[in-house]
């Protein structure tokens, strides 16, 4: 293989055609060990039912046939009704694209179909599309399930077409004849149109940039593989979800297609094996970027953190490489980073495993086990009064609960956490209900006096007066937050209504937590455990996750300066510590006021109940270079000087700072459920305001609650109502900075803030 960041070339040929915005880390092609491996992962993918029948795909493909007779017999109709000329009323015409995973090739059974409709000027989205179209379709009996939603971010019309699901979309254009041949990519398509059609596009326009930014017709093929598997890893480790602040399909495609760029002639297994490496190398918030961004000619806004401040807040960004260019991973908090940063590197180990032939493919895909992971939980519980009140009202809480994550962040000061699970559940004992849970434990590497205990009953009251602040909200939409522990998780969110007991065979990550117990007890044992710094490379780059998470935020970048000159140590270490911490014994807590430490393995020796024990875990295991052995040309070292390179760019230092951060203005921010121009769970935010302590005097606190979580009081102690509707100017909704990041000064009263965990107003869950 070729040293990292040069091409395989002789002296005197030209360079390699260059896809991307660096040369490759390597052009070398596959080696046997690749061969076989790639054979063994795409009979699992197969085994797993991830691949639709033929007879499925043909059934997609009338589908879609239809869909288009359909929309042309659609716009005849309305240029005739509008009084146009026999001849333009023959001419008139209206095309389908489709774009997403069926676009893509990594659609699965059952999936729905991405599709938008491209109308003619005199074409109205509100009269004519969500009009006279949503008529036709109501009255033929091929139509189920329709659910037209105008009122969304991306205006979207749900309905299912011989039992085939489909999200259509609808972009006038300013064209008076939609000619057949129309290519969506073109930047003058968005001549003279309006923003939800400049939305509605950029789906099409992005799907079809990433197949053109993948080097060749066979790595296409390799990289509609490697998606495939990712999407599927990604979904069982339960880090597959926009609107909870994890990753959607585009963001996972984009992930993908850098990689492909840069190992452009590798095979699937070792695209996924280099997928976790270079990404669990990366340091966020230096932007994925498949190809530079373009300024174009029609003066849209593009991401840009040294122009545009909101942009600097943003934790993961994901650049989409259609213009206008745009973030498409806003939604990752710092909890979320922080998981799939865990993910990644665990996802690292075991292919470095594999390439030992230690570890196969069954063990990369073991599911989450998130009812055991952690001993605390939050439970949302909503329900409505009918089925059409609930699915908005579910599209609504499901795309605030983000920013019920990001307050519990910063009014704690990120030293609690929470990971949200991606979906949601129900019982059939109580219709018209749906649940969802985030696990909750103390930030890794905090002391137990210094945080104590949690109290976060007003941040949970802040959260409710922002949902319930819903423009649409009707009698019977309700919402209930509650403190609940492992052992008394409901039994309908497990499979069959059964709660499993402790599976015999031992996981990977079960394997982990006993390493991590056994070297947790060497350390407390040793000189060099007790007190002061970790004394292990890897143990202090697994809480550089925690830091910069933090510190991004409100400091910028925080670049690893000695990344570069301690790479020998970083690579030819030990892999960094695994995701588990310290637990109580029991899984019961004296009362429901107080809580215990949540952590990532099986209970252990009995620890004080009622705190959440913060003892972070790491350990020096035996150094593995599971390269060596696949007589691979490329150091470790080497590749890792060139993802590092490969970071290097003009957007990295442009970051908040806490005095920029202060400048900005808050503002309140209203809209409706949908999705953006990237299939991404949508919403504008609705945010209450906070001032800074510099321009107003702080809220006083009353109850139980501490000085210095910042509250939003009224003049008689009650929650602030948020000001009346402002308009969000911009393509993407982002959450308000002051919203992510925690107060820039604390209280000088308290150096080591205690703050209590104090459920009891909440309504506790048995």
């Amino acid at each position: 293989m070729a040293t990292p960041g040069l091409s395989n070339r002789p002296n005197g040929q030209q360079q390699q055609r260059r896809f991307g915005i660096t040369d490759p880390i390597s052009t070398s092609g596959p080696t046997e060990f690749d061969v076989a491996k790639t054979r063994e992962l795409e009979k699992y993918l197969q085994d797993a039912g991830l691949y639709e029948s033929r007879e499925e795909s043909v059934s997609r493909e009338e589908v879609l046939g239809r869909l288009d007779q359909i929309v042309k017999h659609w716009v005849k109709v309305i240029s005739r009704a509008k009084g146009l000329n026999e001849q333009l009323v023959q001419e008139a015409n209206a095309k389908i694209f489709t774009f997403g995973s069926y676009r893509l090739g990594v659609h699965g059974p059952g999936a729905d179909i991405d599709t938008l409709c491209v109308g003619p000027r005199h074409a109205t989205r509100e009269e004519d599309f969500f009009g006279e179209l949503q008529n036709m379709l109501s009255s033929m009996p091929e139509v189920t399930e329709l659910h037209p939603v105008p009122d969304a971010h991306v205006p979207v019309m749900k309905f299912k077409l011989k039992g085939v699901s489909i999200d259509l979309l609808y972009a006038k254009l300013s064209l008076w004849v939609i000619p057949e041949d129309l290519d969506v990519s073109q930047d003058s398509i968005l001549q003279s149109t309006d923003e939800q059609t400049v939305r509605s596009l950029n789906g099409c326009r992005v799907t079809d940039q990433i197949l053109r930014l993948v080097p060749n017709i066979q790595e296409v093929q390799n990289f509609r593989t490697t998606l495939r598997c990712m999407r599927y890893w990604a979904k069982r480790r339960g880090v597959y979800s926009n609107v909870a602040g994890f990753l959607g399909g585009i963001n996972w495609a984009l992930l993908v297609a850098r990689i492909c760029q840069l190992y452009p002639n590798a095979l699937p297994s070792y695209l996924v094996s280099r997928f976790f490496r270079v990404y669990d190398e990366w340091r966020w918030p230096n932007p994925v970027m498949l190809c530079d961004i373009e300024e174009g000619s029609l003066g849209l806004q593009v991401w840009d953190p040294r122009r545009h401040n909101k942009d600097r807040f943003h934790l993961m960004p994901i650049i989409t490489p259609a213009y206008p260019s745009m973030n498409s991973s806003y939604n990752v908090s710092s909890s979320t980073l922080r998981i799939m940063s865990e993910e990644f590197q665990r996802g690292r180990e075991i292919c470095e495993a594999m390439q030992a032939n230690k570890e196969d493919w069954e063990t990369l895909f073991e599911p989450f086990s998130f009812f055991d992971a952690y001993k605390n939980y939050l439970q949302i519980d909503i329900s409505s009064g009918n089925e059409d009140d609930l699915r908005n009202w579910k599209g609504w809480v499901e795309s605030r609960l983000r920013i019920l994550i990001l307050k519990i962040e910063k009014h704690t000061y990120n030293m609690l956490q929470c990971h949200p699970h991606p979906g949601e559940f129900s019982d059939k004992s109580k219709p018209l209900r749906y649940f969802y849970f985030m696990g909750l434990q103390r930030k890794q590497g905090v002391p137990v006096n210094e945080g104590g205990h949690f109290d976060i009953r007003m941040t949970v009251e802040e959260f409710k007066v922002t949902v319930n602040s819903y423009t649409s909200w009707k009698q019977g939409m309700e919402i209930q937050v509650s403190h609940v522990k492992r052992r008394s998780i409901p039994s309908f969110v497990f499979p069959g209504g059964c709660r499993p007991s402790r599976p015999s065979k031992a996981t990977w990550d079960s394997r982990r937590s006993l390493e991590a117990k056994a070297c947790t007890a060497a350390d407390k044992s040793s000189p060099e455990g007790k007190g002061g710094p970790d004394g292990s490379d890897d143990r202090k780059k697994r809480k550089h996750v925690d830091d910069d998470v933090e510190n991004n935020s409100t400091l910028g970048v925080k670049r690893l300066a000695a990344a570069v000159s301690s790479s020998n140590e970083a690579l030819e270490g030990s892999p960094s510590a695994i995701r588990v911490h310290s637990l109580s014994a029991e899984g019961d807590l004296p009362s429901a006021s107080e809580f215990g430490e949540s952590g990532r393995e099986q209970d252990t020796a009995a620890t004080s109940l009622g705190v959440l024990i913060g003892t972070g875990i790491g350990c020096n295991a035996p150094p593995q270079n599971a390269y060596e052995s696949l007589e691979r040309s490329s150091s470790k070292e080497a590749e890792k000087l060139a993802i590092e390179e490969i970071m290097s760019g003009p957007y990295g230092s442009h970051q908040a700072s806490p005095q920029e951060l202060d400048e900005l203005e808050d503002e309140v921010e209203y809209g409706k459920h949908g999705k953006d121009s990237l299939g991404n769970e949508k919403c504008c935010s609705t945010v209450e305001s906070s001032s800074t302590p510099d321009k107003t005097a702080e809220a006083i606190i009353t109850g139980s609650a501490p000085p210095m979580i910042p509250l939003l009081t009224s003049c008689n102690g009650g929650a602030v109502v948020p000001n009346p509707p402002s308009c969000l100017h911009g393509g993407l909704d982002e959450l308000e900075p002051a919203e992510l990041v925690p107060p820039s000064v604390a209280p000088a009263v308290q150096r080591k803030p205690l703050i209590r965990l104090n459920f009891t107003s909440l309504g506790k869950t048995h």
